[in-house]
């Protein structure tokens, strides 16, 4: 046992013998089967098996949510715009109501000039009436429109008589406008009842007549302006004669606001 512990360790291979082997491993002849080269393959999937991005189920998903917020945003808008009317709408009717609350506008006529009306003949007539009508604007802070379209018109017992309109103007506050129209009428048959009342009426000195007064307007609150509003009145007016030298005896004049907004 001491002889086998002792014993050297086997000497390394020589020089020789290490070269040896090498050079075989050169001389060796290639192998007669090779490993193939590397291929590139190619699989066909049917159509249904190909995968999308998005997949379909996600794609129906996003559209349906891309329309939820179409829908949402166009409520959004919508409200928006309804919010926006509702305040217009009540600074209007503010504007309207400190309009109403105030001293509104009062007319009057100061003359009237007939002209044409001839009640002996038994041909048609076409009489003329110059109106003047005395526009008053009593408020310290409110100016007025009076827009086109306005009208005119003079009655006796029920029939026209004439009918014009009156000129278009800015009353500004605190103001009174005179302002003229002709009220007039063309190729007009009175009525016998008409002719009589009119005929006996000049003969006792006092012919009634009825004057009525239309104009759409507008008031100018600081820098806002109202809806438009009809300013009305009616005036109850009896003349001397029905000439162009006609004197007013006695008149009475009702005017009043009649607004869209408030129906």
């Amino acid at each position: 046992m001491a002889a086998a512990a002792d014993s050297p360790p086997p000497p390394p291979p020589s020089t020789a013998a290490t070269s040896h082997a090498k050079s075989d491993q050169i001389n060796k002849p290639p192998p007669t089967n090779p490993a193939p080269p590397l291929a590139t393959y190619v699989f066909r999937l049917p159509r249904e098996h190909i995968f999308r991005h998005p997949p379909p189920e996600n794609a129906a998903k996003y559209e349906k949510l891309r329309r939820d917020e179409e829908r949402r945003s166009r409520r959004r808008r919508c409200c928006l715009l309804l919010f926006l009317l509702i305040i217009a709408a009540a600074v209007s009717a503010a504007a309207i109501y400190l309009v109403l609350l105030s001293l509104s506008p009062s007319y009057t006529v100061t003359k009237i000039a007939v002209r044409g009306l001839n009640l002996t003949s038994a041909a048609p007539i076409s009489p003329e009436f110059d109106v003047t009508v005395r526009a008053e604007n009593p408020n310290h802070k409110i100016g007025i429109y009076y827009l086109k379209e306005s009208s005119v018109k003079v009655y006796c017992d029920g029939e026209m008589l004439g009918y014009g309109v009156l000129p278009d103007f800015y009353q500004p506050r605190k103001n009174v406008t005179v302002v003229r129209a002709t009220a007039g009428s063309f190729a007009v048959l009175l009525g016998g009842a008409v002719k009589t009342e009119l005929s006996n009426a000049q003969s006792c000195g006092r012919v009634p007549l009825v004057l009525t007064v239309e104009a759409p307007v507008k008031f100018k609150v600081g820098f806002v302006k109202t809806r438009e509003i009809t300013a009305k009145a009616k005036c109850d007016v009896v003349l001397d004669k029905l000439s162009d030298k006609a004197q007013i005896l006695s008149k009475h004049c009702h005017t009043a606001l009649e607004s869209r907004l408030l129906g």
